[in-house]
């Protein structure tokens, strides 16, 4: 069966996710989380990709980022994957992939879904029992976000800085989003949308996000990424 072509549209956001092949882990100590962090910043930062959320599992990856261009995430991941998973064959005496293939990107409706993603990103490490509460954890973009600690790694998304007027207000504001839960629904959407790669929206933003994948095709003659 083909591979569902992966759909990047300048300025809007994408949720990631990449896996360790078998599940297997792909963090083994605080210096890895590091080190995926520092090339993470560094491939952004050369391709134009603006992380707005992100957690370090175990055995996977969680981003949201919005690409300034349609390969600014594809090359992004090449580098960041390819620098991590030669560090992780070096200190752990292992060869062969670290990753479990592609990573899986979903296009979002910012409108309507961009604060239930990041909230679902930070929200990982507790429903896996990590952690008690999303600060509480070390390798995620909530520090940022709910706490306004700096993070080089952080681009803020204009939905978040519209949140107040300084840093701390913005955090605030943030963090009054956790007091509530998300639905079942909503857990179920960002699952099967980051899954299957489906954009994550309404029907009008479906509609759109098939639309450009269309007019791309046809304009480039090019596989879309």
């Amino acid at each position: 069966m083909p591979r569902r072509p992966r759909i990047f549209v300048p300025g809007h956001p994408v949720h990631v996710i990449q896996r360790g092949n078998n599940r297997g882990q792909i963090f083994f100590g605080g210096e890895d989380g590091k080190k995926y962090l520092d090339w993470l910043q560094e491939a952004a930062a050369e391709h134009g990709l603006a992380v707005h959320a992100y957690v370090l599992m175990t055995n996977h990856i969680h981003l949201l980022a919005s690409p300034e261009t349609s390969q600014s995430l594809p090359l992004a991941m090449r580098d960041v994957n390819w620098r991590y998973s030669r560090y992780v064959n070096d200190t752990q005496a292992r060869t062969g992939t670290l990753w479990e293939g592609r990573y899986r990107a979903s296009l979002l409706d910012s409108d309507s879904y961009f604060f239930s993603c990041t909230r679902y990103i930070e929200m990982n490490p507790v429903r896996a029992g990590l952690a008690a509460t999303p600060g509480a954890y070390r390798w995620s973009s909530y520090k940022h976000n709910g706490e306004a600690k700096p993070d080089p790694v952080i681009t803020p998304h204009p939905l978040y800085a519209a949140l107040a007027d300084t840093p701390e207000g913005r955090a605030e504001a943030y963090r009054a989003m956790f007091e509530g839960v998300l639905s079942e629904t909503t857990l179920t959407a960002i699952r099967d949308t980051v899954n299957t790669g489906k954009p994550l929206g309404s029907e009008s933003f479906t509609t759109f996000v098939n639309r450009h994948a269309g007019q791309l095709a046809a304009r480039k003659r090019i596989r879309v990424y």
